[in-house]
């Protein structure tokens, strides 16, 4: 099986998806929270994901095959949560959702190429996992800040702006599929062993059976 083609299908599929939709206002919720179509079409590709790693061996394969500097450096585009930051400003986002998801993604977002660069071996195994956890964290915490605004600040403005076009796609597209990128990073760098445990194994003498 092609997992390249099938996977990269998936995910143009699902773009269109959360874009139709979007378009269709089928996210929309003037309710001042994301809402449960929202949260479904941000869930579902987790799930499928987890359960097909989970379940297919040839899946969790290719995912292990991929290039971990390229789906680190694909978190670049987090530089973008400035742009909550400027809603916010103009009185479009709350500020007690738009502050640490926008910095929080301008953070990983700054220092993405870094850790592409020089964080993905093995001899920064740990560094390398600590900052995927740490923005496992920030997409974590803005979600359940951003369902949760509306009850930690109810006189702040709504969190509709992120139920339409063309925020909508962040928290139906890009957030799960940056939890995905982060999730096979930190499966990959697992498999990668340290430098003590590569000293080790060289150090140790090879056992020859006896004549």
């Amino acid at each position: 099986m092609n997992y390249k083609k099938l996977t990269t299908g998936i995910i143009v599929a699902w773009f269109i998806f959360a874009l139709s939709a979007s378009a269709l206002h089928l996210f929309q919720n003037n309710a001042n929270r994301i809402g449960l179509a929202v949260a479904i079409a941000a869930a579902t590709p987790i799930i499928v994901f987890s359960l097909w790693y989970a379940a297919s061996a040839g899946f969790r394969q290719f995912a292990l095959s991929l290039d971990p500097r390229s789906l680190t450096s694909a978190q670049a585009g987090r530089i973008l949560g400035f742009t909550f930051v400027l809603l916010e400003v103009r009185g479009i986002l709350p500020a007690v959702f738009a502050w640490p998801a926008g910095y929080g993604d301008m953070a990983i977002g700054a220092t993405a190429g870094f850790v592409a660069w020089k964080l993905a071996d093995p001899a920064h195994r740990n560094s390398f996992i600590l900052w995927q956890v740490i923005g496992i964290l920030d997409l974590v915490n803005a979600v359940g800040v951003g369902t949760t605004a509306f009850l930690i600040s109810p006189q702040a403005p709504p969190m509709v702006p992120m139920t339409v076009l063309p925020l909508s796609l962040i928290p139906t597209f890009l957030v799960p599929l940056f939890l995905i990128f982060h999730v096979i990073s930190i499966a990959q760098a697992r498999t990668w062993k340290s430098s003590s445990e590569r000293a080790r194994q060289t150090a140790t003498p090879v056992q020859h059976p006896a004549i």
